[in-house]
């Protein structure tokens, strides 16, 4: 059962970029962590780790992946609050997905507190830190 697992810009600089907001993990070792907590989970679990920096890439990666994936937990980062092509792509895969944010979204600034892929998610977790993906593939699993 593969759940992709699915990041945005910046996220490759996960550790290093501002960790009083994300934290010191590295994306590395939050996908490390998540493969043992997944395992956890369902030993029948294969996590698909995506990261890049390009929209594009991002929907040409759920369009390949949609018909051997069961679900998808996606930190868009950025491309959460204005991206409708991603939006668009997400809902035309018809993955269950699981849209997380490390930080809380909804007390930072004005322009980060909108998301335009909240409504083609199942669920937005937002502020819980690497236990957000977590709580996003126990969503996806429990469906």
């Amino acid at each position: 059962m593969n759940i992709l697992i699915i990041n945005g810009p910046n996220l490759n600089l996960l550790g290093e970029r501002e960790p009083e907001i994300y934290g010191f993990d590295t994306l590395d070792n939050v996908n490390q962590w998540l493969i043992g907590e997944a395992y956890n989970i369902d030993m029948k679990l294969n996590l698909v780790f995506f990261q890049s920096n390009h929209e594009g890439e991002i929907i040409d990666f759920l369009q390949s992946q949609r018909k051997t994936a069961i679900g998808c937990v996606i930190n868009p980062g950025g491309l959460t609050h204005y991206s409708i092509a991603l939006r668009d792509a997400l809902s035309a895969c018809q993955l269950p997905t699981v849209e997380v944010h490390l930080s809380d979204i909804h007390a930072r600034e004005e322009f980060r507190q909108h998301s335009v892929i909240a409504d083609v998610c199942l669920k937005q977790i937002s502020g819980k830190g690497k236990q957000g993906y977590l709580e996003g593939i126990q969503t996806l699993f429990d469906k």
